[in-house]
């Protein structure tokens, strides 16, 4: 079956037909009264809000989270916001939706799955030389089960890397994150550091479905992945070696690496290795939703983004310095220091 337009090519006063997994759907009502129908329609370029407006959203008594669907409609910009009015939308049977390319409708991170796995494994094995830090830290990578979730599971439902990868991708980027950090502040417990690095967002794997409708599990609602985390890590805590209070602080990394209790944190961080994590992890978030947000006005031309409730702003998608220039003054800058050595 063929997929049709991908999200990514949608424009505002585009008519819109094709494939798309809903990965939310909810009923509201009108002002007036009138039931309608929210979805959100996604494929492996992205995903857009939509609109089943009455009478036809009175065709649907139910609409499931992770089914596959065939829509006809038209897009338009609403409040800033490009939205699909649905005008036509067909729910694919079991049987239909085997039909369907799986690789065009879930989203998978950019980088290599396999290749960003070997080389976390490598890191791991240079930085730990504590033998128990080492043993829980390798324990992840040796676990066949843990190892192959953790390559695959997406990092969130929306905002940032929430994509088949993404988990292991915003990982290692805060891991990496974190190899500077301690570079930069020697004071640090560089092993702990990364240690909670490595695991403080390892509860996702048991928080979200993964899979094309990837969505929150029962637990995963009930209790989030900082709890989960927890719960997963230990068994391998106990058999790791690894001193009480070692574990204890690694412990508390993985809870408070939210920052607040707003944003989700069980406790705010309390030691200077749990700020450094705090902020590692969000400066990553922030910059992953920032590349998808500048992708997606690229290619419209734009240079703001519409309204982001997640960061409470607009964002500006800045002209970028000429690369022609940079290397011109760091060339005067590298003939000036070249005279004033032979100067001196």
């Amino acid at each position: 079956m063929e997929k049709g337009q991908y999200v990514k090519d949608i424009t505002s006063a585009t008519a819109v037909r094709g494939l798309f997994v809903v990965s939310a759907a909810a009923q509201g009502q009108t002002s007036n009264g009138s039931p309608y129908w929210r979805l959100t329609l996604s494929d492996a370029s992205g995903s857009l809000e939509a609109k089943i407006w009455h009478p036809l959203s009175v065709d649907y008594s139910s609409i499931d989270t992770g089914c596959i669907v065939q829509v006809e409609g038209a897009a338009a910009l609403y409040r800033d916001q490009l939205q699909i009015t649905v005008k036509k939308l067909r729910i694919l049977s079991p049987a239909d939706s085997v039909d369907v390319d799986p690789a065009a409708l879930l989203p998978v991170s950019p980088y290599n799955l396999d290749d960003m796995l070997n080389s976390f494994e490598r890191l791991v094995t240079e930085e730990f030389q504590h033998k128990p830090w080492r043993r829980l830290a390798l324990a992840l990578f040796r676990d066949e089960t843990l190892r192959e979730s953790f390559r695959i599971c997406p990092a969130a439902k929306n905002v940032h890397h929430a994509y088949m990868g993404g988990l292991l991708e915003h990982t290692l980027s805060v891991f990496r994150l974190c190899q500077r950090i301690a570079d930069l502040y020697p004071e640090l417990d560089r092993q702990t550091l990364l240690a909670g690095a490595l695991f403080h967002d390892i509860g996702k794997i048991r928080e979200f479905s993964g899979g094309i409708g990837n969505d929150y599990t029962d637990e995963g609602r009930l209790l989030g992945h900082m709890y989960l985390g927890i719960e997963l890590l230990a068994p391998h805590l106990a058999a790791s070696g690894l001193e009480e209070e070692l574990q204890r602080h690694l412990k508390h990394l993985v809870l408070s690496h939210h920052g607040e209790a707003e944003f989700g944190a069980v406790r705010p961080p309390h030691t200077a290795e749990a700020l450094a994590l705090h902020y590692a992890d969000n400066l990553d978030a922030k910059m992953s939703q920032c590349s998808g947000l500048f992708e997606n006005i690229a290619a419209e031309g734009q240079s703001w983004t519409p309204w982001q409730p997640t960061l409470g702003r607009h964002m500006h998608r800045g002209m970028r310095t000429p690369e022609a220039t940079v290397e011109k003054t760091h060339s005067k800058a590298v003939r000036g220091e070249c005279l004033s050595l032979l100067k001196a």
